[in-house]
């Protein structure tokens, strides 16, 4: 799990360093009239700033917990560089509708891991359906988590209420799974297989 230390070691450096300098973050966060304007860049960076430590933590021991199983499998089928592809281009699909969709609207900004964090957290469910993980320390089977992970971030991206780019969790969470699915086809049957024959475990 080196390239999962590295990225997470990374991000802590780069996100720890912005909180106290907020014209760097305003420069790597994602922000569409910037990338409007010619900085692709941010299509990326905006995954390596959050908005404080909580955030930060969120998303940094999630990607320990399940980077952990999802980096060997992608490295098995395309090398360890395989893996940095997954997460960042995860990074990046997952922003792309938000990008588009807030163009020219200059109050817009998003900063986080999440979409790559969900990417990797949803390749992890499709092939462990049935582990038990753990939400704000209550135990829940990951498929369940998923359902409810997917309905609540229609629901809410819907209201939009809050500040929380829930468009980048969503299609973070189906780049993970489709990517896996692209390198080994024969997961969907296992994850049906899986899914019919529940095994409750951690």
């Amino acid at each position: 799990m080196l390239i999962t230390v590295i990225l997470i070691a990374v991000t802590c450096a780069v996100s720890i360093t912005c909180f106290s300098n907020q014209s760097l973050t305003e420069r790597l966060l994602l922000w569409p009239p910037g990338v409007a304007r010619g900085q692709y860049d941010r299509l990326v960076t905006n995954a390596f700033v959050h908005a404080d430590g909580a955030h930060l933590a969120f998303n940094m021991i999630t990607l320990f917990f399940f980077g952990r199983a999802v980096e060997p499998f992608v490295e098995r089928y395309i090398g360890i560089a395989g893996f940095v592809l997954f997460y960042l281009g995860a990074a990046v699909v997952s922003v792309i509708p938000s990008t588009i969709n807030h163009w020219n609207d200059t109050r817009y900004r998003s900063l986080g891991a999440s979409g790559a964090v969900s990417a990797v957290l949803f390749a992890f469910i499709l092939m462990a359906p049935w582990t038990t993980i753990y939400v704000f320390f209550i135990p829940v089977p990951a498929i369940l988590y998923a359902a409810a992970f997917l309905a609540y971030g229609l629901y809410a991206g819907r209201l939009g209420h809050d500040h929380i780019n829930h468009s980048a969790h969503l299609w973070g969470a189906g780049f993970g799974v489709v990517f896996a699915l692209a390198i080994e086809p024969r997961l969907a049957g296992v994850f049906v297989q899986r899914l019919m024959n529940p095994s409750f475990g951690f």
